[in-house]
């Protein structure tokens, strides 16, 4: 069986310190961007992931902090994937995008408008935002800080807090919005008869009347049906809750386990919820022979050993190699890997890990497909509405 490789980028690399190797200015630019992503590409990755959120990266659990020893701020990941999506052809562009604050209309048609402009190889990492200063930014909601949830009596379990699972519940319901809304258009509804005058088919555009506990949402969507039908939702997940979020809402989650033991006993929690959802381990890699010297170094000049949700590898891309294959006989079918520090780690993944993969017969050696739902070895869905027209 083939693995599936993504790269999750972030900036100048999932290390706080990483922009030491890489040029501050450089970070905010389009070239920086074109650059990685044409990288993973050369690689023959499945896709790349982009990093985005309502506030600036933080030491804190809400709000800024004081440093001024890190990277803070982003693009806009939908945007950004939009002015790449021209200068690739073959590789997946999944931008992170907020359930909260925003609304599902705005973000569906997004993500409908890269999959048109990328020919089929858009996807959405759906995110909530939990944190009392992001909703600041919009007025509307209050949220309690998150350092209240956390002190709560009963522990650190966020995904039993009644507001965190409020969030998840709205969460489901933009992407059933969003899936609803890619729906809307029929494959065909778009004519363009010049000899008729007529544009469109309008009994192939279909209201979604979609009413929830969040969202009121009539529809149908501006775009036409884009290339894949329905652009590949994927979810981060760490526990039972997000689990759940993702097993009901996404077509790929991310999942975080720190052993091959562990992971078995991840996939087994997620296969009850959903046989046919992807499963990927997400690590952070800093690879090569003298990786842990480097991540030592950037360590120090950070002030403090890195600390991550996922798991940390630190080693020879043989090494890697070794754990991924350990973990896909757990039942993990693909990895997204987060560089350390960019442009070095991903070159050898890119370059190297591939490589090295392919050898082992465990990796492809060209694009067997046009799409990222083709990449993946997703079906493509048809429009629920002309299911029953």
């Amino acid at each position: 069986m083939t693995l599936h490789l993504a790269v999750a980028l972030d900036g100048a690399g999932w290390h706080p310190a990483a922009w030491r190797e890489t040029p501050g200015e450089r970070l905010f630019s389009a070239g920086h961007w074109a650059g990685l992503v044409a990288e993973a590409e050369r690689g023959l990755l499945d896709f790349v992931t982009v990093e985005d959120a309502l506030g600036p990266q933080s030491t804190l659990p809400d709000g800024p902090d004081d440093r001024t020893d890190q990277v803070r701020g982003r693009f806009d990941a939908v945007l950004l994937a939009a002015r790449l999506a021209p200068l690739t052809t073959r590789i997946g562009l999944v931008p992170t995008a907020t359930t909260t604050h925003t609304e599902p209309f705005h973000v569906a048609i997004g993500i409908a408008t890269l999959d048109h402009v990328s020919g089929g190889r858009a996807g959405w990492r759906p995110q909530i935002s939990a944190r009392a200063s992001e909703a600041a930014h919009f007025g509307r909601r209050r949220f309690p800080p998150i350092d209240q949830v956390l002190n709560r009596p009963g522990g650190v379990d966020l995904s039993a807090d009644p507001h965190v699972r409020a969030l998840f519940a709205e969460a489901a319901d933009a992407v059933e919005v969003a899936r609803r809304l890619w729906d809307s258009w029929e494959d065909d509804a778009e004519i363009r008869d010049v000899a008729t005058g007529r544009f469109i088919d309008r009994d192939k555009l279909h209201y979604i009347d979609f009413e929830g506990g969040f969202f009121s949402v009539k529809g149908p969507s501006i775009t036409p049906r884009s290339p894949q039908g329905q652009p590949v939702v994927a979810a981060l997940a760490h526990a039972r809750l997000p689990y759940e979020f993702a097993a009901a809402s996404a077509d790929v989650v991310f999942v975080t386990p720190r052993s091959a033991e562990h992971a078995r006993d991840i996939v087994e929690e997620v296969r009850g919820l959903s046989g046919t959802i992807k499963i990927f381990a997400d690590l952070v890699v800093f690879l090569g022979p003298d990786a842990a010297r480097r991540k030592a170094r950037l360590d120090e000049l950070d002030g403090a050993e890195l600390a991550s949700d996922a798991a940390i590898f630190t080693g020879t891309v043989a090494e890697l190699a070794g754990l991924l294959l350990e973990w896909r006989r757990a039942g993990i079918e693909g990895f997204r890997l987060r560089p350390g520090a960019v442009p070095y780690d991903l070159e050898r993944i890119s370059r190297e890990l591939t490589a090295e993969l392919r050898g082992r017969g465990a990796f492809r050696s060209r694009y067997e497909a046009g799409t990222l739902r083709g990449l993946l070895g997703l079906p493509r869905p048809a429009s629920r509405y002309a299911e029953v027209s």
